[in-house]
């Protein structure tokens, strides 16, 4: 970790003993990168370390903590169903009340089918569109993520997809055709020109990369043009789903899919997914005709945090008070900058915004390369030595836990840490 105030001492010794025990001292690749820090506990917008080091989160636990950590009434909503049995290998009341909460919230759809994570829920879009359509291939965008399964985890090089890591077979990349993000003729060309296209595969706002939103009419032409051709939309909203609106994104922009799949924000930190969609196309999953199984689908714990999150969204929605709180941090971030003579660009919607080092806007996938990706990367790492634990590929996490005191708080360490930055 870059010096700073902070001392890890127990971390360190932590890290060298998990390191004989896992692979890389971890058990997410993501995390290979990330400061040898250990926490003890979390609560609401803050975490602490096994050393008793404090630190402001905006990682948020890469998304799922979007009420804070540790809620009270999810938690007390998960322990007192989870007493009564956790695991029936059969249906429960739970279940169909969150269903029921969450088709309320999206507005858009008809029936859902709750998974554990996110990349297993956009195979099971996928395959739904595949037999829907009796098509194979589908398109899908440059920058955004859906999984690190080999026919979606990719690296992009001008333009064209690879493999991206050892052991994945590159063969399973050829059912998707990419194409560069907000770029409305490239899509409809491709769709008019193939006839073997099943879906068009998205996030619906790019949040895992430059927090970029859809240019004015690009949901809707694509929307046009999927329905023009009888191809399956699908928006990948684990995660900006229940983040960005009370509805997703489909509800922020006004476009509604056939298909999407949630996660992360649904369910106050606890592990499930859902695929949600039209009745028309769902109901294949219920007679059988196209497999969706999972021991652990719908657990009680899962189907109870689900229920306990989306009442409580519903109840006291926080949106407008992550918007204040993100867009007062997000200024308050580029101007202790200018301050210090950084060159750091800052943009995207308030709850989850992108920070990064170069010459912005960053309009589309191939514009975040004017950003020092390395330069940033350090600079997280110094954010973390002084107490404000972010991620070091440039996405900032806004929670319903933060309030006015926390970004006080890290604006005063982010000074402090530029100051280290550039002395």
């Amino acid at each position: 970790m870059t010096s700073g105030p902070y001392q890890t001492e127990q971390s360190a010794d932590l890290r060298s003993r998990a390191k004989r025990v896992l692979p890389g001292g971890v058990n997410s690749n993501v995390r290979l990168l990330a400061p040898a820090v250990f926490f003890d506990h979390g609560s609401g917008s803050r975490l602490v370390d096994i050393d008793g080091n404090d630190y402001v989160d905006y990682l948020l636990g890469q998304g799922p903590n979007f009420l804070g950590h540790a809620p009270d009434d999810i938690l007390d909503a998960v322990d007192a169903a989870s007493r009564r049995g956790m695991v029936y290998g059969a249906q429960h009341r739970l279940e169909v009340e969150a269903a029921e909460l969450m088709i309320d919230a999206l507005g858009w759809a008809n029936q859902v089918r709750f998974g554990v994570s996110g990349t297993e829920s956009v195979q099971a879009a996928l395959r739904l569109a595949r037999a829907v359509t009796g098509r194979t291939r589908f398109v899908r965008f440059e920058g955004h993520y859906h999984g690190w399964l080999d026919n979606v985890l990719v690296t992009v090089s001008d333009g064209r997809a690879a493999a991206a890591s050892a052991g994945q077979l590159a063969s399973h990349l050829d059912d998707s055709v990419m194409l560069p993000w907000n770029d409305l003729p490239a899509v409809e060309r491709v769709l008019a020109d193939h006839d073997d296209i099943a879906a068009v595969l998205m996030e619906p706002v790019m949040l895992n990369a430059g927090s970029i939103e859809p240019r004015p009419g690009y949901l809707e032409g694509v929307r046009k043009a999927c329905d023009s051709h009888g191809v399956v939309l699908i928006f990948d909203e684990v995660i900006s789903g229940f983040r960005v609106a009370p509805g997703g994104a489909a509800q922020r922009y006004g476009v509604a899919p056939d298909l999407a799949t949630y996660g992360k924000a649904m369910a106050g930190g606890w592990p499930v997914s859902a695929l949600a969609g039209t009745a028309e196309m769902m109901k294949r999953f219920g007679t059988g005709e196209v497999n969706h199984s999972g021991t652990f689908n719908a657990s009680v714990m899962a189907c109870a945090a689900t229920a306990a999150t989306l009442r409580r969204l519903s109840a006291d929605p926080p949106y407008d008070r992550i918007t204040e709180l993100g867009r007062r941090l997000m200024d308050g971030l580029s101007e202790l900058a200018g301050g210090h003579g950084l060159d750091l660009n800052v943009q995207g919607v308030p709850m989850a915004f992108h920070a990064g080092f170069g010459d912005g806007p960053v309009t589309d996938y191939r514009s975040l390369g004017r950003l020092d990706a390395d330069a940033y990367a350090a600079f997280a790492h110094t954010l973390i030595a002084h107490g404000v634990w972010v991620a070091g590929r440039g996405i900032w996490y806004l929670s319903a836990a933060h309030d006015d005191q926390d970004i006080d708080e890290t604006l005063e360490r982010v000074d402090t840490a530029m100051k280290a930055t550039v002395s």
